[in-house]
């Protein structure tokens, strides 16, 4: 059996804390055990501390704050290479950057080296979980499972499923892509901590047919997820409208495939019909929501509070490459910023709980990450207090964590990140540098 353990602050959550202040679990002093990847214990030094056998070594995280693994709700990766694109919104954005940067996918070789590079970056913001696209060439979901399952990362992605409406170089048939997506769930779901999403990248570019292939498979397969995007962009939703004219809105095209479910996730939501909300709500689907992209595209502004209110779960997504980071921290940052125009305040423990708990309810991996509680697995980060000067004389003047937290959300990045811990293990990469010192 291996075990270790990390003492220093503890900041974590064991529901949505809008219900109440017993979902914030907090420790000035804490400790946390874990034993073959999974946590064992968390809780107060001064009660945990002396019953640590002498054998378990004890890493002291001094001047930061422990926090599980932030989870991408929806990130997109093909796009890395072509993130910070200027001057487009989305459809004509997709034309002129994102297809072309897909068609290089083709290439099983530059599948291989673009897959490590891009879950080393997710790592270095200090995501740990993530709901990815893929492109529609199944040997880019080969290369990001493989590179994931090394890792040792829990991922869930797919193959994206497209027919029309795109470069020839893009399309394939309905029923290839279903069969092709078939075959990569049959090899790659429920491998290690590995699951699969059924991906139809958006009505524009899918036929019904391509459409009801996704339906069947989430059918077929019940244990999986299905990811696309909904009401993002004026054009988009209009073109949709011209697409699918016998269909009382855009979910409703979703719908009629029966691809509107409890396993759904349904990224952007910023332009929704009257009653879509209910609608989704009652279906028990999941939103990411991705106020980074949706602001450098010009999309719109999503109405935070209005599914808060319909009790839809909401995850954090980067949406890189239109989103300008895959930090998590900053996309915090957007959403407060978003949900601040429209009226609503976004407190720093409900922005950590979107990026952490939340999102992996949003992704059905609320019973393995998300939180830092026994059982749970060990994938958690240390946030740095001391990251910048401007962040360390912040944190100087900050009354308690709720502050510190905030101040982090709002002026972090990836160098606010000190230590990434999946499964237990520190990440290649980022140094080793907090001390240890014996248990009691």
């Amino acid at each position: 059996m291996s075990a270790s353990a990390h003492r220093g602050e503890i900041f974590t959550l064991t529901d949505d804390p809008a219900k109440g202040a017993e979902a914030t679990v907090y420790h000035a002093d804490g400790v946390m055990v874990i034993e073959d990847g999974l946590i064992t214990a968390c809780g107060a030094w001064d009660i945990l501390g002396p019953t640590l056998s002498p054998d378990i070594p004890v890493t002291h995280h001094k001047n930061g704050v422990m926090v599980p693994g932030f989870v991408d709700a929806h990130v997109h990766f093909p796009q890395l290479s072509m993130i910070a694109s200027p001057g487009k919104q989305l459809m004509d954005w997709l034309k002129s950057y994102t297809f072309p940067a897909e068609e290089a996918f083709a290439d099983p070789e530059y599948c291989k080296a673009a897959a490590p590079v891009f879950l080393d970056a997710l790592l270095a913001h200090g995501t740990t979980s993530a709901l990815v696209f893929a492109s529609v060439h199944e040997q880019s979901v080969e290369a990001l499972f493989e590179a994931a399952h090394a890792r040792n990362m829990r991922l869930v992605a797919g193959k994206v499923l497209m027919d029309r409406d795109a470069p020839d170089a893009l399309l394939e048939p309905a029923e290839e892509g279903y069969r092709k997506s078939k075959a990569l769930i049959e090899r790659w779901h429920g491998k290690g901590r590995l699951g699969y999403a059924v991906t139809p990248r958006f009505a524009p570019t899918c036929s019904k047919e391509s459409l009801q292939s996704a339906g069947r498979l989430l059918a077929e397969y019940p244990d999986i997820l299905l990811q696309t995007h909904l009401s993002e962009n004026h054009a988009e939703i209009a073109r949709v409208a011209e697409l699918f004219p016998d269909a009382d809105d855009y979910l409703d095209v979703y719908e009629q495939s029966g691809m509107v479910g409890d396993r759904s996730v349904f990224a952007h939501c910023v332009h929704l019909e009257e009653g879509a909300l209910s609608r989704l709500a009652k279906a028990r689907s999941s939103i990411a929501f991705c106020p980074s992209s949706n602001l450098f595209l010009g999309s719109g502004l999503m109405d935070y509070e209005a599914a808060r209110k319909a009790g839809i779960e909401i995850g954090l997504g980067s949406d890189v490459g239109a989103g300008t980071s895959l930090s998590l921290l900053a996309t915090m940052s957007e959403a407060y910023k978003v949900a601040h125009i429209k009226g609503t305040v976004i407190a720093a423990e409900q922005a950590f709980y979107h990026a952490t708990l939340g999102g992996a309810r949003a992704l059905h991996m609320a019973d393995r990450v998300g939180s830092l509680k026994p059982g749970m697995e060990a994938d958690f980060l240390v946030l740095d207090y001391a990251a910048t000067p401007v962040i360390a004389g912040r944190m100087a003047v900050a009354r308690d964590v709720m502050e510190r937290l905030f101040v982090l959300m709002m002026l972090g990045d990836d160098r606010a990140v000190r230590h990434v811990y999946l499964a237990g293990k520190p990440v290649a990469g980022h140094a080793f540098a907090a001390t240890q010192q014996a248990a009691p």
